[in-house]
């Protein structure tokens, strides 16, 4: 068996855990090469993972001190409202809110901020007549957790070149942190335009034809199927919300008993595991037609994005719920924009986590809540769609019932 040393290949799989005041968060980065000899990684992995083979493990702290970006007095900005100049996609002015986050570009005169710049400033608020952001890294002064898996490794060879990598970098950037939650931040979601859409016609219309198409490739339903697998007992009589003809359940879980609540009744029809299809528009009328405490579990995959009234709906799931039991959200990158919520469209992909880990905040009543990520999976060779380098991403929201 060959051994990692200090010319070594690998495919690598970080996680990093973190804690937010009211959640707990994990991502998990897809890393293929990692090269031992070039990139850069954390000293205490390398020294736990050398002489060990694929399946070996290692982890480290990284203490908010340690953080290649730590938390700086300075980065909190004050401007004039002058000085933020952004268009949202209709081409009208950009109005910040607050906990939101913002491309740092959009801050004129200010030191150290260019404006090509993409890296995200959270805004604060006002202060007078100013406007507040801050614009250190989302991650910046939380205690981080750090661990890789060995996935594979490949012969040694010589390398000559290449990019550098720092993989504690990579899977810190791009979003995570950006999720936390922001005091005061339940007010974004009674917005006047939050649950405005493109296409405001009944829904009834747009699902009436059946799509009995996978929307996510196929990498991404395996991760959605094994983390629901995890979260989700054996015998568990569960309701998959917003459904279709397939639900993302693995066939070795056994359920007591499968409600499938969609649109469409041909593609409920055509659900493998359903014991049970019901159709109805939660659009229309949030109310759930289920005694209360009926579900062990409730899932909804790719579908939370349509809810005009999700504080009602999440009300509902609750009742239904027994004490202890699971609600878990799955979405990704691809939705159907017509029908999207206008807030949704507007937010990083790692916003839209902490927008849906805000509704379980805001309906109150949930504990253990958890975000999950998992990038960089290679895309299938079969998928249609190889002009994209890596798989559908992965996100999830979860909470368990008190």
């Amino acid at each position: 068996m060959r051994e990692i040393d200090a010319d070594s290949r690998a495919t690598v799989e970080f996680t990093l855990t973190w804690n937010s005041e009211n959640a707990s968060h994990r991502e998990q980065l897809w890393a293929d090469p990692v090269s031992f000899w070039r990139d850069v990684l954390v000293s205490d992995l390398i020294k736990e993972l050398k002489g060990k083979g694929p399946g070996a493990r290692a982890s480290a702290p990284i203490p908010a001190a340690h953080f290649p970006a730590p938390w700086e007095a300075r980065k909190r900005v004050v401007v004039r409202p002058v000085q933020f100049q952004g268009t949202d996609s209709q081409g009208r002015p950009l109005i910040p809110r607050p906990g939101r986050f913002y491309p740092q570009g959009l801050l004129q005169g200010v030191g150290g901020v260019y404006p090509a710049s993409t890296s995200p400033c959270r805004f604060l608020g006002q202060e007078g007549d100013r406007l507040v952001f801050d614009c250190n890294h989302p991650l910046a002064g939380r205690d981080l957790h750090l661990a890789a898996e060995i996935v594979a490794l490949y012969p040694s060879r010589t390398e000559r070149g290449g990019r550098c990598e720092d993989w504690l970098e990579r899977i810190s950037s791009d979003g995570p942190g950006m999720q936390a939650r922001f005091p005061g931040e339940g007010g974004a979601l009674s917005a006047e335009d939050t649950f405005q859409r493109i296409d405001e016609r009944p829904d009834s219309l747009f699902y009436r034809q059946p799509r009995l198409v996978q929307h996510l490739d196929q990498a991404a339903r395996e991760e959605i199927g094994r983390r629901y697998a995890e979260l989700i007992r054996p015998g568990s009589r569960v309701l998959d919300l917003m459904g279709s003809w397939t639900s993302h359940l693995p066939d070795t879980l056994e359920l007591g008993s499968l409600t499938v609540l969609g649109m469409n009744p041909e593609e409920l029809r055509q659900n493998p595991r359903a014991t049970d299809t019901l159709v109805s528009d939660l659009n229309l009328d949030p109310r759930l037609p289920f005694a209360d405490a009926s579900f062990d579990a409730v899932i909804c995959t790719a579908s939370v994005e349509y809810l005009t009234q999700p504080l009602a709906v999440m009300a509902e799931i609750r009742r239904t719920l027994r004490p202890g039991g699971l609600l878990a959200f799955a979405f990704s990158n691809r939705w159907f924009p017509p029908k999207a919520i206008r807030l949704w469209t507007e937010l990083h992909e790692f916003e839209r986590l902490g927008l849906v880990a805000e509704l379980f905040h805001t309906v109150g009543g949930f504990g253990g809540i958890t975000t999950a990520s998992r990038r960089g999976l290679p895309r299938p060779q079969d998928d249609p769609h190889q002009e994209l380098w890596y798989s559908d991403p992965v996100y999830m929201v979860w909470g368990v019932k008190a």
